[in-house]
């Protein structure tokens, strides 16, 4: 490999002449992609986290919930039975692999905080807005009248 120091040109050879030179250019973040989408920016993410375990009183479950929301403003909904839970909520990330780790660390990083039982992660679904916006104008997303907050199955 070559270094070259910045403010000079460096040869490459290939299609140019001998001693041809070129000058060399950087990338800034939120350079735009060819389609115009612009990358390094963030972007939201609709994210369905599904988690099942023993069962827990259902009071202490919606308590859990409602603190969970409190403690993560960004919360749509949380719909809960005795023994599973699911969270919807948007995530504003770079890209997907950003917004699932996010979304794969939040049970556990917040368990002790809101007393969410000691479930497991069974289900991780992470969605571009206009592939949701798509689901939805399809009939195929979420009932647009569910309520916000948490609610049971």
């Amino acid at each position: 490999m070559r270094r070259v120091r910045p403010g000079t040109t460096a040869s490459r050879g290939g299609d140019r002449a001998a001693g041809e030179e070129r000058a060399l250019t950087s990338v800034t973040a939120g350079d735009r992609f060819p389609g115009g989408e612009a990358h390094d920016l963030p972007r939201l993410w609709h994210v369905t986290l599904s988690v099942s375990g023993e069962p827990t009183p259902v009071a202490e479950l919606r308590r859990s919930l409602e603190q969970l929301a409190h403690d993560h403003p960004f919360l749509l909904t949380s719909r809960y039975a005795e023994d599973h839970a699911e969270i919807r909520y948007w995530e504003e990330a770079r890209d997907l692999h950003d917004a699932a780790a996010v979304a794969l660390r939040l049970w556990g990083e917040h368990r002790q905080t809101a007393g969410l039982p000691p479930w497991e992660i069974v289900g991780l679904e992470v969605i571009d807005r206009p592939t949701y916006q798509q689901r939805v104008a399809a009939g195929y997303g979420p009932v647009l009248a569910t309520p916000v907050g948490v609610h049971p199955f």
